[in-house]
C-alpha cells in the first residue's frame, strides 16, 4: 500500500489535519488521502440524516441551508486547514460583485474575478509544490467557480435580457430574486458537493432545499401523474445509492491494483524511455491513463451517491413511469466513457457537470465560429497552467476532427450486415481506447518536456495519422457529405468540453417545456406543460431531413445545376423565414390583443363588485333568479317590463349602463382593447 502513497505523491506542503496520520501510516496512504475519504463517507452518513431528519416538510429552508452550510465550511477547514480561508473567499468575494454591479455586466466581472482567483491559487500551487498529485484547495476552488459563475449569467439572463432571446437551458435556469447570504453561501459551500463536486445548478439547489424537486420533477418526467394531487410520492434513494456506492468502491479497488503496475511517474524516467519499444509504449500509455481514471470514477460515483442519499439529484422518472431517475448531478458514465465507439460520444460522457457549465456559459453565447476556441480556451484556464493540460485539449480536438472524417469514409462498408456492424464497433471501440491513452496521458504527467518525449518515443504517429486524415483524405468524402463534415467538425470539437447536442437538446427540451406556476400555503409548484417540445422535435427531424436530401442531390448534378440549386434553396429559405417572422408577428398580436382582454373583463368585474360592496348599484338575488314570465323589480329604479327571456335581458342590461354613468367612466375591457 505504501507504493500508493508514492503513486499520489509527495504531502509536505499538506495543511490539512494530521489527526489520522496514524491511520494513514497503518493502511499506508498519504493522510491528504484519508482525511478526503472519512469526509466523503461521513458526508455519505449524514445525507442520509439530512434527508431523513431535516426534511422541507418538518424544518425551514433557512434551518436546511443552515446546518448544509456549516458541514461544508467544517469538512473544508478538515482537510485543508488555514488553506480553507480561500473557499469562503472566494465566493465572498463574487458575492460582493454580484449584490453591487449591475446585473447587464455582472455575469463578466463575476467570470473574471474568480477566474483570477482560481489563476492565482493554481499558480501558487505550482510554484511551490509543482506536480504533485496531494489533495489541494484548487479542487474545491474549480467547482466554486462553476457556481458562483453559472448564477452570475442566470442573474444576466433573469434580470436584463427577455425570455424570447433565451435558449430553453436558459429559460429554466434565469434567476430574477437575488439570493440571500445565508441561500448564496449555502449553495456554493454545501457539504454534498464541496470536495469533489458535482456542479448543481442555483436554481435546482433551492429547489432542492425548499422541497419543490420531487413535484416539480415528477411532472416534468413523462406526465402520467396528478400534479393536482396533494400527496405526491417521493422516491426513496436508497437503492441507487447503495449501488453507486458499491460501484466506486470497485473502482477504488481496480484503481489501487493497477496504478502500482502501471504508475503514471513511470514515463518521466529516462530509463523506462530507453527501454521502452514502439507496441509496449502505447500499451502503457492505455493501461496508465486507465488505471488513473479509476481514481476518478470513485470520487465521482461516491459524490454522487452523496447528493443522492441528501435527496439531490431526483431527475424524474423512466418512461415506465415508475423507476426514478437520479442522474440530475451525475458526473461520469462509465459504461460509455469506457466502451464508446468514437472518440466524440466518449468525451460526452466525461465530467459532465463541466460539460454543462461550459456549454452554459460560453457555447451558447458567443459567435459559432469562436464557440471551439473560446470553450477549449476556458477549460484549459479553469484547469490550471500545467504544459500537459494544453497539450491534451490540443491532440483531442485535432483528434476528433479527423475522427469525423475517418467515419465518414470507413463507416459505410460495415453497415451491409449485423456481423459486419459488430466487427466495426469492436474495432472503433479498441482504436478510440488507443487514441484516448495516446491523448491523455499528457494531462496526468502533467510535464511538457515527458510528454513530448513520451510522443517522440512513438515517433508522433497518431498526430500523423490526424494530420493525413484532415488534410489528404476529406478529398475522397463525397462532395455532399464535405460540406456537412466541416461544418460539423467545428461543433464536434468542442465535445472535449461540452455534452453533444442530441443529449442536450433532449434534455433542455425535457425540463425547459414547463412553466412553474406558484400554488399553495408552502408554495409548492404546479407545472403545465407546454407543446415547444412537440414542435422542436418535429422541425429538427425536417431540418435534418432537408439537409440529407440537399446532400445526396448535390452529388449526383453537375456544377451549374447545383449552384441553381442552392439559389433556390436560399430563396425558399428567405421566403420561409419571411412567413414565418409573419406568424410570430401576428401571433404576437393576437397574444397581446386576449391579454388585454382578459385583463379588462377582470378589471370590469373588480368594479362592478366594489360598486356592488359600496351599495351604489344593487340587484337583489331574488330578482336575478326570476327567469319565467313574472315581472321583475330591480333596485336601480327601472321601469317595469314584460316577462319572460327578453324582458330580463334588457333590465339586466339597464342597470349595467346605470352603473357605468353612475360612476362616469368607459369600462376598461373597451379601454384595454383599443390600447396598443
Amino acid at each position: 500500500m505504501q507504493q500508493i502513497a508514492n503513486i499520489i505523491g509527495s504531502n509536505v506542503y499538506y495543511d490539512g489535519s494530521r489527526v489520522f496520520a496514524w491511520l494513514a501510516d497503518l493502511c499506508g496512504l498519504s493522510v491528504d488521502l484519508v482525511n478526503f475519504l472519512i469526509t466523503q463517507f461521513l458526508a455519505l452518513i449524514l445525507a442520509s440524516v439530512f434527508r431523513s431528519y431535516l426534511h422541507p416538510s418538518k424544518v425551514t429552508a433557512s434551518t436546511r441551508h443552515a446546518i448544509g452550510l456549516v458541514i461544508g465550511l467544517f469538512f473544508g477547514y478538515f482537510c485543508f486547514g488555514q488553506q480553507a480561508i480561500h473557499i469562503a473567499g472566494l465566493p465572498a468575494v463574487c458575492y460582493v460583485v454580484i449584490r453591487t454591479q449591475n446585473p447587464q455586466i455582472v455575469q463578466r466581472l463575476v467570470m473574471v474575478v474568480a477566474l483570477a482567483y482560481l489563476s492565482c491559487i493554481h499558480l501558487h500551487r505550482q510554484y511551490y509544490d509543482y506536480g504533485s498529485y496531494s489533495l489541494d484547495i484548487t479542487g474545491p476552488l474549480m467547482i466554486i467557480t462553476q457556481k458562483v459563475t453559472s448564477l452570475a449569467f442566470s442573474i444576466h439572463d433573469g434580470f436584463t435580457r427577455e425570455m424570447k432571446d433565451l435558449t430553453r437551458s436558459q429559460q429554466e435556469h434565469a434567476i430574477r430574486k437575488l439570493p440571500s447570504a445565508l441561500e448564496f453561501f449555502s449553495y456554493t459551500l454545501h457539504f454534498q458537493g464541496l470536495m469533489a463536486g458535482p456542479l448543481v445548478f442555483y436554481k435546482d439547489y433551492i429547489d432542492f432545499i425548499e422541497g419543490y424537486h420531487i413535484l416539480k420533477q415528477t411532472a416534468v418526467s413523462n406526465g402520467k401523474y396528478d400534479i393536482e394531487k396533494e400527496i405526491v410520492h417521493e422516491p426513496s434513494p436508497v437503492k441507487v445509492v447503495v449501488k453507486k456506492v458499491i460501484a466506486s468502491l470497485v473502482c477504488a479497488l481496480i484503481f489501487v491494483k493497477f496504478a502500482t503496475i502501471y504508475p503514471i511517474k513511470a514515463m518521466k524516467d529516462d530509463g523506462f524511455i530507453t527501454a521502452s519499444g514502439f507496441m509496449y509504449s502505447f500499451w502503457y500509455m492505455m493501461m496508465a491513463t486507465t488505471a488513473v481514471r479509476f481514481k476518478y470514477y470513485f470520487a465521482w460515483l461516491m459524490a454522487d451517491a452523496i447528493c443522492n442519499n441528501s435527496g439531490l439529484g431526483f431527475n424524474g422518472y423512466e418512461k415506465d413511469g415508475v423507476t426514478p431517475r437520479w442522474d440530475m448531478v451525475s458526473n461520469i458514465d462509465v459504461w460509455a466513457f469506457e466502451f464508446g465507439t468514437n472518440f466524440r460520444n466518449s468525451i460526452n460522457a466525461w465530467n459532465t457537470g463541466t460539460n454543462r457549465w461550459l456549454r452554459m456559459v460560453v457555447f451558447e453565447r458567443v459567435p459559432k465560429r469562436y464557440g471551439t476556441v473560446l470553450t477549449f480556451s476556458l477549460s484549459a484556464l479553469w484547469h490550471g497552467f500545467y504544459p500537459g493540460y494544453y497539450m491534451t485539449f490540443a491532440t483531442g480536438a485535432f483528434i476528433v476532427m479527423a475522427a469525423r472524417v475517418a467515419r465518414k469514409l470507413f463507416r459505410e462498408p460495415f453497415q451491409d450486415t449485423a456481423f459486419k456492424r459488430i466487427f466495426y464497433d469492436i474495432l472503433t471501440c479498441l482504436v478510440t481506447r488507443v487514441f484516448m491513452g495516446y491523448a491523455t496521458f499528457p494531462f496526468v504527467l502533467l510535464e511538457f518536456k515527458a510528454s513530448l518525449r513520451m510522443y517522440l518515443n512513438v515517433f508522433m504517429c497518431l498526430h500523423l495519422v490526424a494530420l493525413i486524415t484532415v488534410f489528404i483524405l476529406t478529398k475522397f468524402v463525397p462532395r455532399g457529405e464535405r460540406k456537412r463534415t466541416s461544418v460539423a467538425t467545428a461543433v464536434s470539437a468542442t465535445s472535449g468540453a461540452v455534452t453533444s447536442h442530441d443529449t442536450v437538446t433532449d434534455t433542455a427540451c425535457r425540463q425547459s417545456s414547463t412553466k412553474s406556476i406558484s400554488a399553495g400555503e408552502n408554495g409548492w409548484q404546479k407545472l403545465v406543460a407546454t407543446a415547444d417540445r412537440n414542435g422542436t422535435t418535429v422541425n429538427g427531424c425536417a431540418t435534418a431531413a432537408a439537409v440529407t436530401v440537399n446532400g445526396h442531390h448535390a452529388e449526383r448534378n453537375e456544377q451549374p445545376q447545383t449552384a441553381a440549386t442552392s439559389k433556390t434553396e436560399r430563396e425558399s429559405d428567405n421566403l420561409s423565414n419571411l412567413i414565418k417572422e409573419k406568424i410570430e408577428q401576428e401571433t404576437r398580436n393576437i397574444e397581446e390583443l386576449i391579454d388585454k382582454t382578459v385583463t379588462g373583463i377582470v378589471e370590469l368585474k373588480d368594479d362592478l363588485m366594489r360598486m356592488n360592496e359600496n351599495n351604489e348599484i344593487f340587484i337583489s338575488a331574488e330578482t336575478l333568479r326570476k327567469r319565467q314570465q313574472s315581472k321583475a323589480e330591480i333596485h336601480s329604479g327601472s321601469d317595469h317590463v314584460g316577462g319572460g327571456v327578453d324582458a330580463f335581458l334588457k333590465k339586466e342590461i339597464d342597470a349595467l349602463n346605470a352603473a357605468v354613468q353612475q360612476v362616469n367612466v368607459l369600462p376598461a375591457v373597451l379601454s384595454n382593447g383599443h390600447a396598443k
